[in-house]
């Protein structure tokens, strides 16, 4: 399952990132863990979208394989892993957050569009916010500790 550089379709750089994360359901784990602090395949399952649970599974084998996400035993209960992004996966807060600003610029209904100020900041300043969330992140954080999204 692991993308080699002779398994993707071409090395235009689009290409690469579509064949990483171009499917749905690799950037919603990425946005469980960067707002929600989601870690463990059941907190995954129980996000709004419903994901199946051998989707839930490819997906997560698939993003570990890829170097995005590192899998690791919980150290409460052994019998249950915790997923978080690696370096490479905190990469891709950028080009979630700039998913977010262009989506509360073209969804009307978008939950974004509650964090008025936040949506104000992050648009002035994207460098800024990534690599604030990143750190965030990489420390065991979250955006939204007390949220489903």
């Amino acid at each position: 399952m692991k993308t080699t550089s002779k398994e993707v379709r071409s090395h235009c750089a689009v290409n690469y990132g579509v064949e990483i994360f171009g499917d749905r359901w690799s950037l919603l784990i990425i946005r469980d863990i960067v707002f929600a602090g989601k870690k463990t395949y059941g907190e995954f399952l129980k996000s709004e979208e419903g994901i199946a649970t051998n989707i839930l599974a490819s997906r997560l084998a698939f993003l570990e394989e890829q170097g995005i996400l590192s899998r690791a035993p919980s150290p409460d209960d052994r019998r249950r892993d915790f997923y978080t992004l690696t370096e490479k996966g905190l990469d891709l807060i950028p080009i979630v957050l700039n998913i977010v600003i262009w989506s509360a610029k073209h969804d009307s209904e978008s939950y974004v569009r509650r964090s008025k100020e936040w949506v104000a900041r992050l648009s002035q300043n994207p460098t800024q916010v990534s690599e604030e969330v990143k750190a965030l992140v990489r420390n065991g954080g979250c955006m939204f500790p007390d949220s489903e999204e």
